[in-house]
């Protein structure tokens, strides 16, 4: 061994000592680069032979296909058999070590788990991470290998290269952003994660973070205070109740109150001499002054070079981690996936969101519904003429663009997204267009048309019906309401529930499209207040008093909630400030800035949430 070390260290010199050549020569000259000869090892036996192995399987592999192509190969079976095997072995010690409690099989799990301990780490520190802990925080958890990163680099100097400095900045911006968040959302009577307002609480009172083992089922209960893991099918079941008709609900009585918007916000009056008193109920929203100083951290933030920094590099370590993760425990969690009865990628419930409704079908769907209809309803009147308001049938409106059912073609419907449409509005938009034809559009999907949008009807609930069959597959489909008219919402839920437009799988989102510019040039309207108006004022109306709108009632408890969309790429040259005109001031041609639309739809909707409770 010593001879050994001896002509390791004299191989070491010869690497770090350079020819004079070398130091003399001004460029790079790989001839006259000198290597130490190779000395042969028990090593290099053990390589070649490996290399032998793994040359002779695949030269074996090659020659069957080569002389049967037709044959199966049988090495991709004989690694998968080896893999099966290896899954079930590692399944079945993971389950015997979960529920073993003895000292042996803990110190297996500390033995088999523990990836590069360090020496320098403390062991009770270590204990108390890597033992029962994790059972606690983790209670379902598999017996995966964890992984933790130790070194002054963590809580010395610097972190993930960010100054100490830049990462307190850094942590007191994130959870500034975090508190507004949670405040906006509180306001409208939203949904905030639990486990991140337990940890933004125990941070205002300077208190240890303990939202893992709470949000593992010690501090998590529902109504009725039955504790999570004592939850049974029947306190939170998967599918809604059966009905035979979905909206055949009984329309409550409304309560006395009067509705005035003011300055672009809808408030609530107990009474009509409260309204000439100007004592409106007390729901709270947030003021513009409020929302600005909010909307300016947001932008300083966004624009913070150190945070920026810290952020990304963040999200590198946890990407690298989560891979090396999946590098270690991946067929572990195969092998719990396959113990998992009656569940894959396929029978577990998704949602497919930002689906608009009048693009929920594919192309090829729409198609076969258009070549159906004019087989069994072409002599069906579906529109008028705009030049001479002449009433045409389905089968006129196709002699009117010289087309018959059997020209059409999914390449001549041409409704498809591809790529040309990416970062082109215009031409996504025209895509809604069958064949280039704003007249089959509304023909075919719209719910406001010259049939009252019964074709849209039938192709929808064809689409709820394949979602049905699917049983595992939910959506939220889109449908738009333009503020043109106060009647909008009306024919929406009329639309709905004449055509009994209803599945268990669907509920719809309602997108508000940015649109000022184009109405207030076509004198629709005559401000910005007015589309406002047009918006809320029913939806108001409604809470206060079902019955004056029963439909929409019934339609508005399928809703699930509101989108702002438009061309977001397009520039804006007003910034929403204290000195922008007030939304019933605002009557230029201009479109308002998007901040501006979405503080007025947010500060309506906040208030809207709170009068419906």
């Amino acid at each position: 061994m010593a001879e050994r070390s001896e002509r390791m260290d004299g191989r070491d010199d010869d690497l770090k000592r350079p020819a004079q050549d070398e130091i003399l020569s001004p460029t790079f000259a790989p001839t006259k680069l000198k290597f130490p000869n190779h000395i042969h090892t028990e090593m290099d036996e053990k390589f070649q032979q490996l290399a032998d192995t793994i040359l002779s399987r695949s030269t074996e592999i090659i020659g069957k296909e080569g002389s049967a192509p037709y044959e199966i190969p049988e090495y991709p079976i004989v690694e998968n058999e080896r893999k099966f095997y290896f899954e079930k072995q590692l399944s079945s010690r993971n389950r015997s070590r979960f529920f073993n409690t003895g000292d042996q099989a803990s110190a297996d799990h500390e033995r088999n788990n523990s990836v590069g301990k360090p020496s320098a780490m403390d062991s009770e520190s270590y204990q108390r991470m890597s033992s029962t802990d994790v059972y606690d925080e983790y209670d379902l958890a598999p017996d995966f290998q964890r992984i933790y990163i130790a070194g002054q680099e963590i809580s010395g100097i610097s972190s993930l290269g960010v100054p100490l400095h830049d990462l307190k900045e850094a942590s007191k911006s994130l959870v500034q952003a975090l508190m507004i968040r949670e405040k906006y959302m509180a306001m409208s009577h939203q949904s905030f994660p639990k486990i991140t307002a337990r940890f933004l609480q125990n941070l205002e009172d300077n208190e240890e973070f303990q939202g893992m083992k709470e949000g593992f089922g010690k501090g998590s209960t529902d109504v009725d205070g039955i504790p999570y893991f004592d939850r049974r099918v029947s306190d939170h079941p998967f599918h809604p109740p059966k009905k035979e008709d979905p909206f055949d609900i009984e329309v409550p009585m409304g309560v006395e109150c009067s509705l005035k918007m003011v300055q672009g916000l809808m408030y609530v009056y107990e009474n009509e001499e409260a309204v000439k008193n100007n004592t409106p109920l007390e729901l709270p929203y947030v003021q513009p002054k409020t929302f600005l100083a909010d909307q300016n951290i947001m932008y300083a933030l966004i624009s913070d070079g150190p945070l920026k920094s810290f952020c990304y590099r963040r999200l590198s370590y946890l990407s690298s981690k989560y891979q090396l993760h999946t590098l270690m425990n991946e067929l572990k969690e195969s092998a719990a996936q396959k113990e998992v009865p009656h569940r894959d990628f396929y029978n577990i419930r998704k949602v497919d969101t930002h689906v608009h409704a009048s693009s929920c079908m594919n192309q090829k769907h729409l198609l076969r519904f258009i070549k159906k209809k004019m087989k069994t309803c072409s002599d069906e009147v579906v529109c008028k003429d705009k030049k001479s308001g002449k009433e045409m049938t389905l089968a006129e409106v196709f002699d009117s663009m010289a087309l018959k059912p059997y020209d059409l073609s999914v390449d001549k419907l041409d409704v498809h997204a591809d790529r040309n449409t990416f970062h082109r509005f215009d031409k996504f938009n025209a895509k809604y267009n069958p064949i280039g034809e704003s007249r089959l559009r509304e023909i075919f999907i719209k719910t406001d048309n010259y049939i009252n949008g019964k074709y849209f009807g039938h192709v929808i609930k064809e689409v709820m019906e394949d979602l049905g069959e699917s049983k595992y597959q939910n959506a939220e489909y889109r449908l738009s309401i333009y503020g043109r008219s106060r009647d909008e919402w009306d024919k929406l839920a009329y639309w709905a529930i004449e055509n009994k437009i209803y599945s268990d799988n669907v509920r719809w989102m309602i997108q508000i499209p940015r649109l000022y510019d184009i109405y207030k040039s076509a004198k629709i309207v005559k401000n910005f207040q007015e589309i406002l108006e047009n918006i809320f004022m029913p939806l108001f109306e409604v809470t206060r008093n079902p019955q004056s709108h029963p439909e929409l009632h019934k339609f508005l408890i399928y809703v699930s909630g509101f989108d702002s969309v438009d061309d977001e790429s397009k520039t804006e040259h007003i910034k929403f400030d204290l000195e922008t005109p007030l939304p019933e001031d605002w009557c230029q041609d201009e479109n308002p800035p998007y901040s501006y639309y979405l503080y007025y739809m947010y500060a309506n909707i906040t208030v809207l949430n709170q009068f419906r409770r």
